[in-house]
């Protein structure tokens, strides 16, 4: 099938390569000219496992090109979005420019038949909104939500735990096509969901919200567990073993970040107060102040271990990225937390194995370092923010003889405390006995 893929970021660029890998004839457009650049010279302008051999192997076999010119648009018989929806400078509420931008430059090129599959994170309601605009062409619109993690996103756009089309007939043309594009997935036994435009824009929102809405739980009852001396690892294990319950999300730490659960959870917030139905998702303004408040105390916990005071004092950054596997800083809580020091007086020295040159875009003044070595280096508290490999196997003994003091913040419980201790060093965990 001819697909175009409008919006080449994170998600579009993913997507593009991995339909390319699996036989579709693809273009990717986007009107970043220094991106598309790189892309069509088989270089992958963020980091994420295994993209970089993907998006080689599809430009290779002449299944994917990439291009900033929208008429090169015309021809293919589907068209994903897959443009970024940030949160508004003035309002919690999504910015909705760049997807409405998308589907207006695409109408001139829509052809009867043609199928507009909208894959970015939206409100509900947008969905119907975008489809009053493109059926007058004599074209379609299908929903089709991502569910992709960062890490992991190869792996999930060519074998998803589920897909799920919002169509406006439930066994129209849409779904056909779709499953013609999604063939491959779906012989391996994918599940399909079909449902309508809301219902398929609120999965995405709704699974993200309760994601959030866990993970904050967990660090509310960290809090707890520092106040009355339990351990919040132990905690977390034994409901976890609850069916109804799980495991998975249970880690205590710094909290969240990124390009989707912060600024999707206050967007949902937004979207149920225009709504009229505000009450119902107020809980997700407590999940996101519970999350930036974990910030708060990782700084407290280092100005504890120095006495009261940061100022002047030498401290280790070990993680930049919001999670590991990434080189994406936005709403890090690592690189928030190395800002807030720095701007307490601190002599902070950060390191991460793939995010520094994103994090020194982002925060020119501040210092990295280029290695795991040369950031402890003299450092009176470690601090590990990323649950990076490197970080969580790191010997206590190895980095010893570099550091000033053998403090050790863990921002996200990931080092075996009695490990460190048994090694002579002072170790904190956000809700560790």
């Amino acid at each position: 099938m001819k697909l175009s893929v409008i919006g080449c970021g994170y998600l579009g660029a993913v997507h593009a390569a991995a339909m390319a890998s699996i036989g579709h004839e693809v273009i990717g457009f986007d009107v970043d000219h220094a991106k598309i650049e790189r892309l069509a010279a088989g270089e992958a302008p963020f980091y994420e496992p295994g993209f970089n051999d993907l998006l080689r192997e599809s430009l290779a076999s002449g299944n994917l090109r990439f291009t900033t010119d929208p008429a090169a648009l015309t021809g293919s018989t589907v068209h994903f979005i897959a443009v970024g929806t940030p949160q508004r400078e003035d309002s919690d509420g999504a910015d909705l420019r760049f997807v409405d931008a998308a589907v207006t430059g695409l109408l001139p090129h829509l052809a009867p038949g043609d199928l507009v599959v909208g894959k970015s994170t939206v409100p509900v309601g947008t969905a119907q909104r975008l489809a009053d605009m493109v059926t007058p062409t004599g074209a379609m619109l299908a929903w089709n939500p991502e569910f992709l993690r960062e890490g992991f996103a190869v792996q999930d756009t060519l074998q998803p735990d589920r897909i799920v089309y919002g169509t406006a007939i439930r066994d129209g043309a849409e779904v056909e096509i779709l499953d013609a594009v999604y063939a491959t997935a779906l012989k391996g036994g994918v599940p399909r969901l079909v449902t309508d435009y809301a219902t398929a824009e609120l999965v995405k929102v709704a699974a993200n919200a309760f994601l959030a809405t866990k993970i904050s739980f967990i660090n509310a009852m960290s809090e707890i567990a520092d106040a009355t001396g339990a351990d919040v690892t132990e905690l977390a294990d034994a409901i976890g073993h609850d069916v109804r319950i799980g495991r998975r999300f249970l880690n205590a730490g710094v909290g969240f970040g990124g390009g989707c659960l912060p600024k999707d959870i206050r967007a949902f917030a937004a979207r149920g107060e225009e709504l009229g139905h505000g009450r119902a998702l107020r809980f997700l303004r407590e999940v996101d102040e519970i999350n930036l408040r974990q910030r708060t105390r990782l700084v407290e916990l280092v100005e504890e271990a120095l006495g009261g005071s940061v100022a002047g004092r030498r401290i280790a950054i070990l993680g930049l990225a919001f999670k590991p596997n990434s080189d994406d800083t936005r709403d890090s809580p690592a690189l928030d937390v190395a800002t807030r020091l720095h701007g307490l007086g601190a002599d902070v020295v950060s390191y991460d194995p793939e995010a520094v040159g994103t994090a020194r875009r982002a925060r020119p003044h501040l210092v990295f370092a280029e290695s795991l070595e040369e950031a402890v280096a003299k450092a009176e508290v470690t601090v590990v923010v990323t649950e990076w490999d490197e970080f969580r196997e790191l010997s206590p003994d190895a980095i010893a003889s570099a550091v000033a003091e053998k403090k050790v913040i863990d921002g996200r419980n990931c080092l075996d405390p009695e490990r460190w201790r048994a090694a002579g060093w002072t170790y904190r965990g956000l809700g560790r006995r």
